[in-house]
């Protein structure tokens, strides 16, 4: 796996063997960042179900200001350590202090919902949030449109993009936030919300 483009274009991204994580292809990724195209540069970009930070990254290469990795698996939070070292991307010691954490990277050991919580509580407001959940777990998408479609984490222009099985489509509307484009390749779809009212 490589990085795409950008800064850190070409370099080599590690992966876990075998199904432990399931990473968004190449193809998907780029489809992803040219439909974000020049809107991520400066932007503060979560990464959700980060597994090995390769959309993180990307959005790194690609300019953005900041992101924070979200991933629960001591196995993934350490690749995606270990994917930032070797790019020498700088990585904050305080996610709390976000007035300072330009031009670094956090990665947070926890359950998705648990970070969007805290990044709330602290008051960060984030232009993207991609989040790829494991696709058998229902839950987890309930979770976070619930959460994001009441929170204030986005305004009027920031952007959810989750990944899903095309197959099971999610909400329409949730909250605050409604789906405004879907795009899908294979049996994988994208869906994108963005906030009906400014939160």
């Amino acid at each position: 796996m490589r990085v795409i483009a950008g800064k850190y274009r070409s370099r080599r991204l590690q992966t876990l063997r075998g199904m432990a994580l399931r990473p968004s292809s190449d193809r998907l990724r780029e489809t992803l960042f040219n439909i974000l195209g020049e809107a991520v540069d400066g932007a503060l970009f979560v990464d959700l179900f980060a597994g090995s930070g390769a959309v993180g990254i990307e959005a790194l290469s690609r300019g953005a200001h900041a992101c924070i990795f979200v991933e629960n698996h001591a196995a993934g939070a350490a690749l995606i350590s270990r994917n930032l070292a070797s790019l020498e991307i700088a990585t904050a010691s305080n996610v709390a202090s976000l007035k300072t954490f330009g031009g670094t990277a956090e990665v947070l050991r926890i359950n998705a919902l648990d970070a969007l919580k805290g990044l709330s509580d602290r008051g960060a407001r984030a232009d993207f949030i991609f989040a790829d959940p494991p696709y058998a777990n229902a839950q987890a998408y309930e979770d976070i449109l619930a959460f994001l479609g009441k929170s204030e984490m986005l305004g009027r222009s920031g952007r959810l993009i989750i990944e899903h099985r095309k197959a099971e489509p999610l909400l329409k509307v949730a909250g605050h936030l409604e789906r405004t484009r879907i795009v899908e390749q294979g049996d994988t779809a994208l869906s994108f919300y963005g906030c009906v009212i400014a939160a």
